[in-house]
């Protein structure tokens, strides 16, 4: 055997994924990243993410399951946790004392939350007060255009859903900065120093109403429409989640077309990508497979629509005794995919990543053995086999893909929700979507990896 051989037998040789996609599958990538362009712009709140997941899956012949419901192989059903977060399931040829094939994404996204008092008055101005949600660099978020989505619910309890900024014709909310001309002790600070949480005050308006001699005119007047339009009082905010958002659409990027840009991808874009592969099985799945779209990983994933709730649990729990299955019996030999994005090398910041271990635009899904921080805290750390079942997988169905680390050892880190998995003894591993400009109001994708993540999923899902 000469030297090239050898090299072509030995050495890793991993491929640009658009040397390895035929024609057809070019025509189907760009099907599917328009579709998944019109899923991020019809759910940039979990809420709106949720219910357009719903509406897709319900396209399908998903129905919602029913507690006591009997269910057969084949059958589709899903549960909406609190108009949060998804979970489906279609039942498979064999029974879940076998295991499911899972994949577990999130559909929540950095943002800027109002406060529960959030409207003031100041010099005449008026502004709505924010609490950032997840991992932002406050700066990014000035001076850019901003929506308002969510829900006021009543103390009659009748919920009032709020959408300023989206539909055509409507003004688009701002949060100010101050000018470079005054700026001089503002730019001595550090980056993550120079703006504070307490000054990212939403604009709301200027014009006031009333008689000169009144105070907190403008105040009133923004008041005043929020009631016209949605029947809302000042102490109704107390019991209400509005979320700011970027006011922009998904995008196409680069002179080639190549990349998506939009608010959200992390993590919408694996969770559509987890979703899709669902309804699109064309046959029943030999075993059970599961997607669940969970809330609050960006602020880890605690509370009742979170991946450390019980409410997945409790789905698999009733999908199990419907079959007379332990769900701890389901779960040992169960496997999940959790689906998180990673970090895309970009050269221009070459210094916090290493080369070799990093993720690239247009090589595939990523597959991420553990993520973390200060020496792999805070992850699930998959073992061997895990790894090899899955790179098994991708490479049996001709799946583009390559192995990521999050940025150098002492660079920093983040998590996901494979812990969470991991830890009902479900065998776990991380995979997903490089992503430039993670938690930025905009981050770009490849469309490639976009849809190799797309076929990624839907192999596991066959098993």
């Amino acid at each position: 055997m000469d030297i090239k051989e050898l090299k072509k037998e030995l050495l890793s040789s991993k491929k640009n994924g658009y040397d390895c996609l035929a024609e057809a599958d070019l025509t189907a990538m760009e099907e599917y990243c328009k579709a998944y362009m019109a899923y991020l712009d019809a759910g940039k709140t979990e809420r709106l993410c949720a219910a357009e997941t719903v509406r897709m899956a319900e396209e399908k012949g998903f129905r919602p399951y029913v507690r006591g419901m009997e269910l057969n192989c084949g059958d589709k059903v899903y549960v909406c946790n609190r108009g949060k977060g998804v979970m489906l399931a279609h039942i498979g040829k064999k029974s879940l004392s076998e295991g499911a094939q899972i994949a577990a994404a999130h559909i929540d996204s950095p943002r800027l939350d109002l406060k529960p008092n959030p409207l003031y008055e100041e010099n005449e101005l008026a502004y709505f007060k924010t609490h950032y949600y997840g991992g932002i660099r406050k700066y990014q978020w000035v001076t850019i255009p901003l929506e308002l989505h969510g829900v006021v619910v009543l103390a009659d309890g009748k919920s009032v859903p709020v959408n300023i900024g989206a539909d055509a014709g409507d003004p688009k909310l701002v949060i100010t900065d101050l000018l470079p001309h005054l700026g001089q002790e503002q730019s001595k600070k550090p980056l993550g120093q120079a703006f504070s949480g307490e000054i990212l005050n939403i604009l709301l308006g200027s014009r006031p109403i009333g008689d000169e001699e009144e105070s907190g005119r403008v105040k009133l007047a923004v008041m005043k429409l929020l009631h016209d339009k949605y029947g809302i009082k000042e102490d109704d905010f107390t019991s209400a989640e509005l979320e700011v958002v970027p006011a922009v659409n998904a995008t196409e990027i680069g002179l080639d077309r190549s990349m998506i840009g939009a608010y959200g991808h992390d993590d919408r874009v694996c969770a559509y990508a987890a979703l899709k592969a669902l309804l699109d099985l064309e046959e029943t799945p030999e075993k059970t497979a599961v997607c669940i779209l969970a809330d609050k990983e960006e602020i880890g994933s605690d509370g009742v629509t979170g991946m450390q709730s019980a409410a997945f649990d409790t789905f698999m729990e009733d999908l199990c005794e419907s079959q007379q299955v332990p769900v701890r019996a389901c779960f040992e030999k169960a496997f999940c995919l959790s689906a998180d994005v990673t970090a895309a090398f970009d050269p221009d910041f070459s210094d916090v990543y290493e080369k070799k271990n990093a993720a690239y635009l247009n090589y595939g899904i990523g597959l991420c053995k553990y993520t973390g921080a200060r020496g792999k805290s805070g992850a699930s750390d998959a073992n061997a086999e895990t790894v090899a079942y899955v790179r098994g997988l991708l490479e049996k169905n001709h799946i583009t893909w390559q192995i990521a680390e999050l940025g150098k050892v002492d660079a920093g880190g983040g998590g996901t929700v494979a812990m969470y998995m991991a830890n009902r003894n479900i065998a776990t591993l991380d995979a997903g979507v490089p992503v430039l400009s993670m938690h930025a109001p905009f981050e770009v994708v490849a469309k490639l990896d976009c849809y190799e993540t797309y076929r990624g999923m839907k192999a596991v899902y066959q098993g």
